[in-house]
């Protein structure tokens, strides 16, 4: 088994990497990281090889078109590469290095037969209410959202041009270990916590009533590597399943943490391109992937401090 993660010293990529080395210690795994988003100490104890570059800058042909015959094949690209700070303004940066990216990798993957599984996002559906199905037409609120769109535009065109299964994997809000590098970026749940054992109120926006679809990384990794077994394309939900406030968030790092801290209400910034409600529709992950998210926030962010305490 040969595999090649891109971002796979990033957050999710990393516990990708070693689940994947988990079921299968003899799985030789590339990652493919420019580590602008990552963390070297997230691939502590890694067996593999690592190519720091950009997607769109890689020759995929020259790099890994040798891995041909059948000791040495890739069987399975995980795209999960990407720019993931969604504050970024520039439009030009954000779409370019997503999508180019993805292009090269779908390009050599067409060539040689390789199955992609790759990372949308639940930014694609923008500010709407209520659960969240994959056939509602996209409305992204901000350009990353956009560049996750266009990925699915591409590999639904890929697709449609091949008998190979592209699957994408549209992950809501992901929390858990090997987050820290993304600093701002990591999830409200590791920022929530950061704050509350620096013994400080923690603080969220408005009335902390807004609700997200926090998934816990062991599930995200589980739905990615059940799509990587998907024969066929198309393009599924990879949350909980459940909307939870922000406010529940807090009460359930009090518990975690025997605390009793109260929120700290503050204006929201971001307000015009802000998702007020993510909650996903997990109908149609359940029923082709068999995905079933064995982590709720509240046994999840209990789990997650735990790891972080330890």
């Amino acid at each position: 088994m040969r595999v090649i993660v891109t971002g796979g010293a990033g957050f999710i990529g990393s516990n990708l990497v070693f689940e994947i080395l988990e079921r299968h210690p003899e799985a030789k795994i590339h990652v493919v990281d420019d580590f602008s988003s990552a963390s070297f100490k997230n691939l502590t104890g890694f067996n593999g090889d690592v190519l720091a570059r950009p997607c769109e800058e890689v020759n995929w042909e020259a790099q890994f078109g040798p891995l041909d015959h059948s000791a040495q094949k890739v069987s399975a690209i995980y795209h999960l590469a990407s720019i993931t700070d969604t504050t970024v303004t520039d439009q030009r940066e954000m779409v370019e290095r997503n999508v180019e990216g993805f292009r090269n990798v779908l390009r050599f993957a067409l060539k040689r037969g390789i199955r992609v599984v790759y990372a949308s996002s639940g930014a694609t559906y923008g500010q709407a209410d209520g659960v969240m199905r994959e056939d509602q037409p996209p409305a992204p609120a901000n350009v990353y959202g956009f560049s996750k769109m266009i990925l699915d535009n591409l590999a639904r065109e890929a697709a449609a041009m091949s008998n190979l299964p592209i699957v994408g994997v549209r992950y809501f809000n992901v929390y858990g270990p090997r987050e820290a590098h993304k600093g701002k970026m990591a999830s409200m749940v590791y920022q929530l916590y950061r704050q509350m054992t620096a013994g400080a109120r923690p603080r969220v926006f408005q009335a902390g009533q807004h609700k997200r679809d926090f998934v816990y990384v062991k599930d995200a990794v589980a739905g990615t590597l059940l799509a990587g077994q998907c024969d066929r394309p198309g393009v599924f939900n990879i949350g909980s399943g459940a909307a939870f406030s922000f406010n529940e968030v807090i009460g359930c790092l009090n518990a975690a943490l025997a605390t009793s801290l109260e929120p700290e209400y503050i204006d929201n910034p971001y307000e015009a391109f802000y998702q007020h409600h993510t909650e996903a529709d997990l109908t149609r992950a359940n029923e082709v992937l068999g995905y079933r998210p064995q982590w709720l926030p509240a046994e999840g962010i209990r789990d997650y401090v735990d790891w972080l305490k330890g």
